[in-house]
C-alpha cells in the first residue's frame, strides 16, 4: 500500500490556501499548515479540524524555529502565506519585505535542509508591473512598481537561485487575478470583493481610474488545479508559470456583469488612480498548457454567479 503524502501548505486557512488544502486531503494527502490567522479564517478549515483531517499550526513564517519543525518529514511545501495587498505594500513597505522575504528565505532554507521533495512558490504578475507587451509571457522582463511586487521577485530569486544551485527542487507559480468563494473583505481587498460588497450594502461601485484598466480573472478551482499540476508534473523544477485565464477583462466590464448577475441598478462611481496599479495585464498560459496539462474550465460569469450567491444568495 502506497504510503501518504505529506503537504505543508502555508497560509492554508486563507481564501486560495483552504481550498488546496482541501483538494490535497481529497487526494490523499496528509495535510499540514501554517497560518498566523492575521487574513486566513479558521472557518475555511473547520471542518478538516474537526475531522481530524489536517495538522494546524497557528504560527508566523518569521519564527525560524517554527518552521524548522513544520517541514519535518513533509514532501511537498506549497508556500502562500504572504502579504499581498498592493495599497498595504505601499502604506508598509517594512512589514511587506519582512513577511514575504524573511519568511520566505526561512521556509526555503528549512526544505533545503531537510531536502523537501517540492516546494511550489505562489508568486505574482504583479512582478511584471506595466507590461510591455500583451498577453504577458513568463520571460517578460520585471519591473515591479509596488514594495509588494518587488518582494515577489526577489523571493522568486531566492527559490530558483537554491534551485540553480540543486539544494531546492522548487516550482514559481505567477497568480493573476484570483477570486472565489471564502474570498474575504477588507480594506485592501481585491476589486471583485469590494464590489460585492458594496453591491451588498446598496452603495455605488467605485472604480479607480476610468476603469479601461484590464485584468485577468482567473477562478480558485482552477488555480488549485495548477498548483496541484506543478506539484506532480516531471521535468518541471526551476521553471515559471503564469496561472491565469488567458483573456482580459476591463474593470467597466467586471462592474456591469456584476450589476446584471446581482439584478440591481447601482451608480458606478470613478476616482483617482491608486499608487502601484498597473494599466493592463493578462495572462500567455501556453507554457502551463504546454508542461502542465492546465486548462482554465471555469468561466468568469460562472464563477461570479457562484460567488455571487455565497455572498449575497443570488442564483
Amino acid at each position: 500500500m502506497r504510503k501518504s503524502l505529506k503537504a505543508l501548505v502555508t497560509g492554508g486557512a486563507g481564501f486560495i490556501g483552504s481550498h488546496m488544502v482541501d483538494r490535497l486531503v481529497n487526494d490523499g494527502y496528509d495535510v499540514r499548515i501554517i497560518d498566523d490567522l492575521s487574513t486566513g479564517r479558521i472557518d475555511n478549515i473547520q471542518s478538516l479540524l474537526s475531522a481530524g483531517k489536517v495538522d494546524f499550526v497557528k504560527g508566523d513564517i518569521r519564527d525560524v524555529s517554527l518552521v524548522t519543525k513544520s517541514v519535518d518529514d513533509v514532501d511537498d511545501v506549497v508556500h502562500f502565506a504572504a502579504l499581498t495587498s498592493v495599497p498595504f505594500s505601499v502604506k508598509n513597505p517594512e512589514l511587506t519585505f519582512d513577511v514575504n522575504l524573511c519568511g520566505t528565505l526561512n521556509l526555503i532554507r528549512a526544505c533545503a535542509q531537510e531536502d523537501v521533495g517540492r516546494f511550489v512558490f505562489v508568486s505574482s504578475c504583479a512582478v511584471c508591473g506595466d507590461p510591455e507587451f500583451l498577453p504577458v509571457r513568463e520571460e517578460h522582463r520585471p519591473n515591479p512598481i509596488s514594495p509588494y511586487a518587488e518582494s515577489k521577485l526577489i523571493a522568486e530569486r531566492y527559490c530558483l537561485g537554491f534551485q540553480d544551485r540543486q539544494l531546492l527542487r522548487s516550482v514559481v507559480l505567477r497568480f493573476f487575478n484570483v477570486y472565489g468563494p471564502r474570498q474575504g473583505m477588507n480594506d485592501y481587498s481585491g476589486v471583485i470583493t469590494r464590489f460585492i460588497d458594496r453591491v451588498k450594502r446598496k452603495e455605488p461601485l467605485v472604480i479607480y481610474g476610468d476603469g479601461s484598466q484590464t485584468r485577468d480573472f482567473v477562478n480558485v478551482r482552477d488555480v488549485v488545479e495548477a498548483v496541484l499540476a506543478s506539484m506532480k508534473s516531471g521535468d518541471v523544477e526551476g521553471e515559471v508559470f503564469n496561472v491565469g485565464s488567458g483573456k482580459p477583462t476591463s474593470i467597466n466590464e467586471l462592474a456591469k456583469t456584476i450589476l446584471e448577475l446581482a439584478g440591481v441598478d447601482l451608480e458606478i462611481r470613478y476616482e483617482k488612480l491608486r499608487a502601484g496599479d498597473i494599466k493592463d495585464s493578462y495572462a500567455d498560459i501556453s507554457k502551463a498548457k504546454k508542461f502542465l496539462g492546465y486548462e482554465p474550465k471555469v468561466s468568469l460569469r460562472d464563477g461570479l454567479r457562484v460567488l455571487l450567491e455565497e455572498k449575497l444568495g443570488v442564483s
